[in-house]
């Protein structure tokens, strides 16, 4: 795999027709490091990446810690590829310079999510984009020769105003204008990723880079989904309605979104593909129906016994400036104390702008094909969630009292 990628302009000329053809679309015997691999996405991508036909050398699972539970699962799907857990900051060089010797592909799903402003500025920065410039530097030090980056849909909007999209695509125009932090450092790190397209390797080699934008990502361990269930069941098993039923999104499915990980990985390895899919990003949905984000908690649980309120808490335009009073209150009260509100205008904007977009660049770029249906998605994820209600209520009665 090393010597393959060594020279970037031989490697697009000279590769036999009939020898891309057997490689095309596999994975064998490449090394691969999975930054985030302990978490929800992370997890799910190392698990397909397990369950490959044509077994990978090596695997890396790097992540600041591992539950027992994520531990337990790497080993259930283990077979013949060798699979090496690297605990440690991705803000340690050091560390990440050891974590890429000998690696030729980085899956890079590590960072902090926050829609609420919970973690400083700071540490956000850190991990999301410094943390993301670092990993690029070791890989350029380490001849890593593929880079896949996890990014959000936030990267791309909704924007302050609300401005709708319907099926978008990579080409649609659009006015980005969010200063939330999360976005902000999703964007410059995804801009840092592509930018690093086509830089050189310390052995000769170049670095193909593309990146992933994913849709809220709801399956089996979406913490989201966990959240809002508390919520519901402190409400007397009654969603809150946080989004209005016309703010229409596409979701996607965890398997679904960690399977276009694993596409793009395999067609990075064909140089032909290759060509088109460097120094790009993606939208990756699936076929999960058009809802709002509320609704989505309601259709995966209905058949459970669940409901939902009919109507936001208030209209629309005054949960906004309620947000804005909350953010005031906040800003003023910042030297004595720090208060975050339960929503912000970014949140409430965000819950409730039609915003959805198709696979299609994907599909035919590296053959990104949903790999879970819609029935199927919903059926993993209600499963998972009829499970943990019982010790949720459980847990919720305990810090009740």
């Amino acid at each position: 795999m090393g010597k393959r990628g060594s020279k970037h302009s031989k490697l697009y000329r000279d590769k036999p027709a009939k020898e891309e053809q057997t490689r095309a679309m596999s994975l064998a015997g490449v090394s691969c490091l999975v930054t985030g691999a302990g978490g929800f996405l992370g997890q799910r991508i190392v698990r397909l990446l397990l369950e490959e036909d044509e077994a990978l050398a090596e695997i890396r699972l790097l992540d600041k810690d591992f539950s027992r539970e994520a531990l337990w699962s790497f080993g259930k799907f283990q077979g013949k590829t060798e699979v090496k857990i690297l605990e440690g900051d991705i803000r340690d060089v050091e560390f990440l310079h050891r974590a890429c010797q000998g690696v030729s592909l980085v899956i890079h799903t590590a960072s902090i999510i926050d829609t609420l402003g919970l973690v400083e500025k700071q540490l956000l920065w850190e991990v999301n984009v410094t943390g993301t410039q670092m990993l690029l530097e070791a890989c350029a030090h380490c001849n890593v020769q593929h880079f896949i980056y996890t990014s959000t849909i936030e990267v791309a909007g909704p924007n302050c105003r609300g401005d709708p999209i319907f099926n978008g695509d990579e080409d649609t125009p659009y006015e980005s204008t969010s200063k939330f932090p999360y976005a902000q450092s999703k964007r410059l790190a995804e801009e840092c990723v592509l930018k690093a397209d086509g830089q050189m390797l310390k052995d000769g080699g170049v670095l193909v880079t593309c990146a992933l934008r994913s849709m809220y990502i709801f399956g089996e361990g979406c913490p989201f989904l966990q959240g809002h269930l508390d919520k519901c069941l402190l409400n007397k098993n009654v969603y809150l309605r946080f989004s209005r039923k016309e703010a229409l999104v596409n979701p996607v499915y965890v398997g679904n979104i960690a399977w276009a990980h694993v596409q793009a990985a395999k067609a990075l390895q064909v140089p032909q593909k290759a060509r088109h899919i460097r120094g790009q990003f993606y939208y990756i949905s699936d076929d999960t129906p058009h809802m709002s984000y509320a609704d989505l908690n309601y259709e995966l649980t209905k058949e459970l016994g669940f409901a939902i309120e009919p109507w936001l808490p208030m209209p629309l335009t005054m949960l906004y400036y309620f947000s804005l009073l909350l953010e005031i209150v906040s800003f003023m009260l910042r030297p004595f104390v720090r208060y975050i509100p339960s929503t912000n205008r970014h949140l409430v904007t965000l819950l409730n702008t039609p915003f959805t977009f198709s696979y299609r660049k994907a599909q035919k770029d590296f053959g990104y094909v949903p790999r879970y249906t819609w029935e199927e998605a919903k059926r993993y994820t209600s499963q998972w969630i009829a499970s943990i209600v019982p010790q949720r209520r459980e847990y919720l009665k305990s810090k009740k009292a």
